[in-house]
């Protein structure tokens, strides 16, 4: 690799075809200093650094055009009435809530060719920054008084304190971000707006070509964005949705570039990173990849086999299940890729070296030794302590707790025990604390209340529209896998009483628990697992105490994770792994510091800068990956058997024509780019940033990393690193010249 580096390095010198590698590092947007507007601007940025972020100066800047999506994506302003970008993806859920088997608009796409056509979606939030304050002193003095005045000092109540403080103060949404576990704190302030209108969103063949055998991977085909309108009152400020409401005036809108890209040309993105975990130790990182994730993908990955068979076999289960399916495969995918890298790439020895360089240099000062000698040591011990029970408690996790939909409905149940208690005067006990057994006073209420009143009836009914949301097939299923890894794999001494009596009751010729006998006998014997039962049983008149008794409730909630949480206390003892996690990344963070080594904190939905170059990629020896793809790569792939690589008709002549309008680039214009791949440092929660060239032009979205990146999240290995990235001029004739929405092309000038 090294040597394959080296060589890279000098082409680029003699060709001037590429920029040297780039920067590690999601760079907080308030924290561009000189130095760093430096190497930006050496890798080719034309703007400083005030142009980006500039909260103290009147006018606005290229970060007031960025916004985030409720902390889960990334989504950018791009005209003056309001409309917002940002990934199919991010909007997907959202689609998937507006479909219907007469209007699947995942199939069909969403295209609101009038403006009384866009939708409101409920609940939905976008938020602008306006400025971040480093309050770490202040934070400190106030952990100091906490302390004084016997309240507790952890970060959720001084969160609490801080963004009450500043919002009434400023009249903003203020959130506040520990960074470097507690080195350093930074209050954000929001404008947030609330009235947020689906306007376009291109159908999964296109936004989604290659579902999730292409998903993370490279190349990729996919023309993922989706668009929105953000509407204001009529005075233009933020406002609950109402038909009074206006499109916003945004302070900043990004401009679109038609000017296109080439290998080695600068590109920075700027969003919402969601998380990463770059100072964990080489121990934390050791057991998630070793134990945790390992026994997840698998799992995950049988779930979805169970799930693809009846999607693939009924179009309505595939609209009920394809939002699920999509996290679902998401976060598999990302784990399993996350395994292979940190495998492939030595990341374990790589922090092992980090953690020698850390013991040295803690050892080479009294009052670090004093705090730390032993830092390594205590972590080591207690990462091989608790394996086996963290075993225990992750497969618990995925079985019970999310290995089936339906036992959203046991969540339902426990709703209607809290209205009962409440309603009679009993403070209920959390669902965690059941385990416990209920107090008298709760056991009788429970047995006795029946559901006359109006109100509880209500309630009782609720428990129907968590099945319009699931097919009870599927279910089965996926009830029947949950409960043979249940048995299989968590220990014995962590079943319910019910559970024991059922394993004891039926049994293979091995003398072992029979799952499949124990999950049928539940299926068939619940009034929660078929239709008529539930509807017959919710006729009758029952008590609480009657639902609690049901076979399926039971199975699902006769364990609770809180026991496995209070055993690995017991094991943790002193060694507390949240306490010393915290500690480690305190002391590498000193270390850097004392060292004179520029480091940007772990990712956490706070806004952040990262820079780069467009280039391919090296993914495999002997192998070599253009930077770009085009639609003669879709039509190869097209396949009309296959769900996650057939078009539709218009698509397929469309792209067969090639013609490509005002949007074509080339020798007379022939030219179109679907997808390209930069070397940014990203991570979930960019997916919608904006792709911006060195001036700051909008050129693409970032959507999806590649499959050498994904061991991203505890380590960044340099060459591998890549962004993939939607070219905005292929949106833009999608928008166009496949959907016909001439006005968002006026809206935006062009």
């Amino acid at each position: 690799m090294k040597k394959t580096l080296l060589i890279t390095i000098i082409l680029a010198a003699l060709t001037g075809s590429q920029s040297a590698i780039a920067d590690e590092g999601m760079w907080m947007i308030n924290a561009i200093d000189a130095a760093l507007e430096k190497k930006m601007q050496e890798r080719g940025l034309e703007l400083s650094a005030r142009e980006i972020y500039n909260a103290d100066a009147s006018g606005a800047s290229v970060s007031d055009a960025v916004v985030s999506m409720e902390f889960g994506c990334t989504g950018s302003m791009i005209s003056d009435q309001g409309l917002l970008i940002t990934n199919h993806h991010c909007a997907y859920g959202d689609v998937h809530a507006l479909s219907t088997p007469e209007h699947n608009y995942l199939d069909e796409g969403f295209w609101a060719m009038k403006s009384e056509e866009e939708v409101n979606i409920k609940g939905k939030s976008v938020y602008f920054l306006k400025k971040v304050i480093d309050v770490t002193e202040e934070v400190e003095a106030l952990k100091i008084e906490q302390r004084r005045i016997g309240k507790g000092d952890g970060i959720r109540r001084l969160s609490y304190l801080m963004e009450q403080k500043y919002s009434k103060e400023t009249g903003l949404e203020a959130l506040l971000s520990s960074m470097w576990s507690g080195s350093k704190y930074y209050l954000a302030l929001y404008v947030v707006y609330r009235d947020v209108r689906l306007v376009a969103a291109p159908p999964v063949s296109s936004a989604a070509f290659g579902g999730d055998i292409d998903n993370w991977e490279w190349p990729q085909h996919k023309c993922d964005f989706a668009l929105y309108r953000i509407y204001t009152a009529p005075d233009g400020s933020p406002a609950e949705y109402s038909e009074e409401n206006i499109p916003m005036k945004p302070a900043a809108k990004l401009k679109i570039s038609l000017d296109g890209y080439k290998a080695g040309d600068y590109a920075m993105i700027i969003g919402y990173p969601g998380s990463t975990n770059r100072y964990s130790s080489s121990f934390k990182a050791g057991f998630n990849n070793t134990h945790k994730h390992p026994a997840s993908n698998r799992l995950r990955g049988e779930q979805m086999k169970i799930i693809s068979r009846w999607m693939d076999a009924d179009p309505e289960i595939r609209l009920k299940y394809s939002d699920y399916y999509f996290s679902l495969s998401n976060v598999q995918e990302l784990f399993s890729g996350q395994v292979e890298c940190i495998n492939r790439f030595d990341v374990i020895d790589s922090k092992r070296e980090i953690e020698k360089e850390l013991q040295e240099w803690i050892g080479a000062s009294p009052e670090r030794t004093d705090r730390w000698g032993d830092l390594l040591e205590r972590l080591d011990k207690v990462y091989k302590d608790v394996e086996k029970l963290e075993n225990d408690v992750n497969y618990f996790r995925e079985t019970i707790i999310r290995g089936t939909r339906i036992v959203r409905a046991c969540h339902r149940v426990n709703n209607i025990r809290s209205e009962v208690l409440n309603a009679n005067g009993i403070k209920p006990k959390k669902p965690m604390e059941l385990t416990d057994g209920p107090d008298p006073a709760e056991e009788e209420c429970c047995r006795c209340h029946r559901f006359c009143g109006k109100k509880f009836r209500k309630i009782v009914k609720s428990l129907m529209n968590e099945y319009e949301k699931i097919d009870l097939r599927v279910e089965k299923d996926l009830f029947a896998f949950a409960v043979r890894e249940f048995y299989a794999n968590v220990d014995r001494s962590f079943w319910g009483d019910y559970h024991m009596e059922l394993a004891d009751a039926y049994k293979t010729a091995e003398g072992k628990a029979d799952a499949e006998k124990i999950a049928e006998t539940i299926w068939e014997n619940s009034f929660m697992t078929d239709l008529g039962r539930l509807e017959t049983f919710l006729e009758e008149e029952h008590t609480v105490a009657d639902y609690f008794d049901d076979p399926f409730f039971r199975f699902m909630q006769n364990m609770k994770v809180v026991v496995f949480n209070e055993e690995i206390q017991k094991i943790e003892g002193e060694n507390r792994r949240l306490n010393l996690n915290r500690e480690y990344t305190h002391a590498l963070y000193q270390m850097r510091l004392d060292k004179g080594i520029v480091q940007y904190p772990d990712a956490n939905s706070t806004m952040r800068l990262t820079y780069g170059t467009v280039g391919g990629i090296e993914p495999r020896d002997g192998m070599v990956c253009d930077w770009k793809t085009t639609p003669a790569g879709i039509l190869e792939k097209h396949d009309p058997s296959d769900y996650d690589f057939r078009l539709d008709d218009r698509q397929y002549l469309l792209y067969r024509s090639g013609d490509w309008g005002r949007w074509g680039f080339g020798p007379d214009g022939k030219d179109m780019y679907v997808n390209f791949m930069t070397d940014n440092d990203i991570t979930g929660g960019n997916s919608g940033s904006p792709v911006l060239n060195s001036r700051g032009e909008l050129i693409g979205l970032a959507f999806d990393g590649n499959k050498e990146s994904l061991a991203s999240d505890v380590w960044y290995t340099p060459d591998y690193n890549k962004c993939v990235c939607v070219d905005i001029r292929f949106i833009l004739w999608t928008i166009d010249r496949y959907a016909g929405m001439t006005r968002i092309i006026e809206e935006l000038g062009l």
